[in-house]
């Protein structure tokens, strides 16, 4: 992507979500950050149409269960003591305008090209963001723990961190780094929210993700991994998390589900 532009895979997602019905904020009677939440939305998705699609029904699904995890970590009345989020991959998401709330941090990480894009966005909608600090950073190459911690990221305090979408587009390797180096800023009481697309393991399977395969190459964004469905655990507990909750979009535990993408919750090992 060029500095300037949203990538045709951002701006469909963005169009679906200005469909979606959003998981409500607990601890306001009145959010004006939704409303900048969908203008910026609007700006991004200009000009895109989108229908109804089993990808946008896994998008709906997506959409709410971050949502969810967003709000019932930062909710001041949950005991979680959790004050802090952390958006890696962010892109054009919108959750800290929508769930903004005092004394709440948010960092928001991405490629220097979106991020210079997304505030060139909000400074042109005029939309204020003073609880987000932006921070850019490659995934591939850059630290993250160290870009987090230059912006003042808190590594003593809990942070409920997302990642989303995000996995796929890295090789293995890349993307197990980036969890650990998540891991290694997480104190005790973090959370991590994240999709993991898994490999196919069926023909039926195999069918299934070669569409989706083609449709986001179609976009210029190609998949770039998929993981073993018996190696997730491991996995994530070699960069530092342990898996609470692992399930299918349906909300299927993954040990009965045959489906190929895992909405995962875990905390610091």
């Amino acid at each position: 992507m060029r500095s300037g532009e949203a990538s045709m895979t951002a701006r469909r997602v963005a169009a679906h979500r200005l469909s979606f019905h959003r998981v409500p904020c607990p601890w306001a009677t009145s959010t004006p950050g939704a409303d900048d939440d969908r203008r910026l939305e609007a700006d991004v998705a200009a000009g895109v149409e989108v229908a109804s699609s089993d990808m946008a029904r896994y998008l709906r699904a997506r959409t709410a269960f971050f949502d969810t995890v967003v709000v019932r970590s930062l909710d001041p009345n949950a005991g979680t003591g959790i004050d802090q989020a952390v958006s890696v991959g962010a892109g054009y998401d919108g959750r800290a305008l929508r769930y903004a709330r005092s004394g709440a941090r948010w960092f928001e990480l991405d490629h220097p090209d979106t991020q210079a894009d997304k505030l060139a966005r909000l400074g042109a909608l005029h939309i204020e963001a003073p609880d987000v600090t932006f921070v850019a950073a490659d995934f591939v190459v850059d630290d993250v723990g160290a870009a987090l911690r230059d912006a003042g990221h808190d590594p003593s305090r809990p942070t409920v961190f997302t990642c989303e979408g995000v996995a796929g587009y890295l090789d293995p390797g890349a993307f197990t780094a980036l969890l650990a180096a998540l891991g290694r800023v997480a104190s005790a009481g973090s959370r991590l929210a994240l999709t993991l697309p898994l490999e196919p393991e069926s023909e039926e399977q195999r069918h299934r993700r070669g569409r989706l395969d083609a449709a986001v190459s179609a976009m210029g964004e190609p998949l770039a991994s998929t993981v073993p469905r018996a190696e997730l655990r491991d996995r994530l507990r070699t960069a530092g998390w342990i898996v609470r909750r692992a399930t299918d979009p349906a909300g299927v535990p993954l040990e009965r589900s045959t489906r190929t993408s895992a909405f995962v919750v875990a905390v610091t090992a």
